[in-house]
This record gives structure tokens, sequence and C-alpha cells, in this order.
């Protein structure tokens, strides 16, 4: 649930120089105007069918206008159509200076592509052009954090923070920055400088408990419960602020209290961000069918040898699995990336079939082929090691298509006892990405599936599957540890 950055009076004469700019250039199209602007609206609202309604008739109307192709090109992104996101912006460029907006639209456009490198260097470029733009600087930190390039993040953050030292959103995502850093005490005095002038800011009291060794006070516990008093809290806030206040009960010894307000707080979330089980379930089914094997799968058969998937539930010990073979001299830690769903995804569109609906017609040259694809986009991983690791949790869905994909890589999945994990996950506010984790049924359930499936594919490929006890790894370290090596070919 992200917070709007607020924007520096240079990027609000840019906006209106940008908006008078659109308006004459539609001056002799009054019927583009109009949809235009109710693109722009069905956009504010994420209502992407009815924008994308709405740029087909001002397209008709004007299509060479840099207004409208603008618009169009962040409702293609919008719903994942980056290639021609790109092609509608380069025709914008050409007609036009760039400005920040179509900088950043257009390096969505290119990460989303799979040219994540080209689309760093675009948002640098906005900071080189507009290097008084807290809004280029946060553009620039935010893709640098999903991209895992924390420490570069943290410094262009802090640009972004230097410019604009008001601006709550910038600030609290450099102290979740400087939290992953382990730099806890700048991470902790950033938070509390949000909360100083803005107690209500659910994210920020969300920092502090999310570095899970900040005990709250009698008094963080007092004044998380007036914001919550409030009846002009946003929701958002008011859901986020509760997953703090459930860890505030505990720390000060009153866990019925921080049990009630868990359930709260996820009924709340639950009610934005719907799951369903059976259908879930039956997807995952269907993937297994179409990729049970045998597979005529890549014909290079040591085809990502370089790349160690460890998927799990969260909260199971991923990234300590990760932090344990980025040790190692030979492996980069790569953290969660999103290459593989997304080079699937462009197959699916490719093909106009969902996936696995296209499995059967894929052939080995096509496995190949999309192997190669997944480790050009994450060859910047292994610019200084030879291999590297991509912890996204959820990767374990698609296992069947990385055996085709890439016959030579490891896969490990982690896990840990069921109990602990569901209490984890409940009490845990994920960024995204993870909807069954707000009711205790659905994390059973989902626990379920994830377990099945992992046991069917270390059936069929034991040599490349491997299930790793995050309890066996604390109890008897040097042994896990020198059979997660063994396992992943590493001396």
């Amino acid at each position: 649930m992200p917070l709007r950055l607020r924007v520096s009076p240079i990027e609000r004469k840019q906006d209106a120089a940008r908006r008078t700019a659109a308006a004459a250039d539609v001056a002799l199209a009054p019927r583009a105007q109009a949809l235009l602007r109710e693109a722009e609206q069905h956009l504010a609202r994420n209502r992407l069918k009815d924008a994308a309604r709405a740029l087909t008739g001002a397209l008709a109307l004007a299509p060479h206008d840099p207004a409208v192709l603008r618009v169009h090109a962040t409702c293609l992104n919008r719903i994942g159509r980056h290639a021609e996101a790109l092609d509608a912006l380069r025709h914008v460029l050409e007609k036009t200076k760039p400005d920040i907006e179509m900088l950043d639209q257009f390096a969505r456009a290119q990460s989303g592509s799979g040219d994540k490198t080209a689309a760093l260097a675009t948002w640098r470029r906005a900071c080189e052009d507009f290097p008084e733009s807290a809004q280029a600087w946060f553009n620039l930190a935010r893709a640098l954090s999903q991209d895992a390039q924390i420490d570069d993040a943290a410094t262009a953050f802090e640009h972004a923070v230097a410019l604009a030292p008001d601006n709550r959103v910038a600030r609290v995502m450099l102290g979740d920055a400087l939290a992953q850093l382990g730099r806890i005490d700048a991470a902790v005095a950033h938070y509390r400088e949000v909360l100083r002038t803005r107690p209500d800011t659910g994210h920020a009291w969300w920092g502090l408990a999310n570095l899970k060794t900040i005990r709250f006070d009698a008094s963080d516990l007092e004044g998380m419960q007036a914001q919550m008093k409030r009846t002009d809290l946003p929701e958002h806030h008011r859901v986020v602020l509760g997953f703090a206040l459930a860890k505030a009960y505990e720390d000060n010894d009153r866990y019925a209290d921080a049990y009630a307000m868990l359930l709260e707080a996820n009924r709340r979330m639950r009610r934005d961000v719907p799951w369903n089980g059976t259908r879930f379930r039956s997807a995952v089914a269907e993937v297994k069918e179409a990729l049970k094997g045998p597979i005529d799968g890549a014909t290079t058969p040591d085809l990502g040898h370089e790349v160690i998937f460890v998927v799990s539930l969260p909260r199971s010990g991923s990234t300590l699995v990760e932090q344990i073979l980025a040790a190692h001299s030979e492996v980069e830690g790569a953290s969660e990336l999103s290459d593989m769903e997304q080079v699937l995804r462009a197959e699916s569109a490719r093909r106009r079939i969902e996936f696995p609906g296209w499995v059967n017609a894929a052939a080995p040259a096509d496995w190949e082929r999309l192997g190669r694809e997944y480790l050009d986009r994450t060859a910047r991983w292994r610019a200084h090691k030879p291999r590297s690791t991509d912890k996204t949790p959820g990767n374990w869905v698609y296992v069947g298509a990385i055996r085709a994909m890439l016959p030579g890589a490891r896969i490990i999945d982690c896990q840990r006892d069921a109990v602990e994990t569901a209490l984890s996950c409940f009490r845990q506010l994920f960024a995204s990405g993870q909807a069954f984790s707000y009711d205790l049924a659905d994390i059973a359930e989902f626990l379920e599936i994830h377990n099945e499936s992992v046991a069917f594919w270390h059936a069929l490929a034991p040599a490349r599957v491997r299930t790793q006890s995050y309890e066996a790894i604390l109890f008897d370290p040097e042994a896990e540890i020198r059979g997660l090596l063994d396992f992943c070919a590493l001396p």
C-alpha cells in the first residue's frame, strides 16, 4: 500500500508546463482532449480497461499527439504490455524534450521488457537531467531497491530526502533501505523523525516493528492507540498501524490484545487482498499435470548450472540459506528476482495463451530459448562471480518450467515448522504478492499445496531439487551447510 510522494515546487511547475503543452497539443481536437482526461481519471483509480477504452478513442483522433502517446504508454506499462509502451514513448521522445515522468515511464517499459540495465541507466539519466528533483532521485532509489542494489538505493533515497526533508514517503523508504544494510540506528532515526511530525504514518510504525529487534515501550503503545482511535485515519494507515500495534502489545506483555489486533489487521487486509485457495490449488495442479514429464526440455544438459533457485513459503529460512550460499566465494546473492515469472509471462503473451496452456506445444528449442533469455536477464548478477542465487519464494510453482528451461540449475526448497511458519506469516505485513497470508486457514491450505507440489518435483528430480529444513541448519549447521554445498556442486 504505497504512500503518495509529495512533489517539490520545481516539479509542480514542470507538471503545470506539461499539462499546458498537452492542452495546446489537443486544442484543435476537443474530443481527443476529453478522452485523454477521461483516461487519466481512470488510471488514477486503477480502472485500466476503462482507461484503455478511452485511449483507443483518443489515439484514433490524435495518433501522433505526445500527450496522448504518453498516457497511452503509462496505461500499457500498467497492464504489462511494455514493448508497446516502448514504441509509443520512442515516438514521444522524437517530438518533445523528455521530462521526469516521461523518463520514468520509459524506464519502466525497459525494465518490464527485460532490459533492467538500460532501465536503470534511464532513471540515472533523469537524475542527471533534473539533479534538483526529489522525484527523479526517488524513482531511481525505488528501482535500485527493487533490484536489490540496496547500497546505491540508500544513497539515492538520501538525495531525495535532502531535496524534500519533509517527504515522509522517501524518508520511510530510506529507513527501510538502511535497515536492510544493518544500519539500524540510522533507520530508527528516520522512522522516528517521520513520527515526530506525522504520528499517523503507519508505515513508519511498521518500519520500527519490522526491525524485530526494537521493543516498543508504553509511550509508543499509547501513541499508536491514540492514532487508532482517530476517525479520520486513512484505511491503509490503519491496517499498517494495526500490525505494528500488535507487536507493541506483545512487547508490553499484552498477548491477548496482540492476537486480537492481529486478527483485526489481517481481516482488514484480507478485505482488500482476496485469495481463492480452491482456484490456486487447481492452478498448481494444472502446472504439475502439464510438466510431470518426461519433458523434452532444453537440449543443453547443463544449461543454467550457474543459477541456484531458493524457494519456500515466506518466513521459512530462505534468506538464511541464501546468505550461507552467498558467503561462498563463487556465489553472488541476488535476492528476489521477478525474471522467471516475467519470461514465462512474455512467452504466454507471445503465444496468446496462459501458462501452462502452451507447454505441450513447446519444443526443446523453445525451452532452450526461454532458458537463455532468463540467463541473459540475470547475467548482471554473475558479472563478478560465476554463480548466483534467485531467492524468489513463489518460484516453487515454476519448478517444472525451471527444469525444462534450465536443466542444470539447482533448486532448494526451504521448509520450517508449520506452526512457526503460519504464525510468522500471520504477523507479517508483506509488501506484495502474499495474498494467502491474511487468514490462518488460507495459510494452512497454501502450506499444504506447497508441500505437496515440492514433494512431487523432488520425486521426479531428486538430484536437482533439495528440501532444506530450517531447524536442521540451526541444530547442526556444519553438516547441513556441507550438504548444501555438495548439492550445489560447490567446493
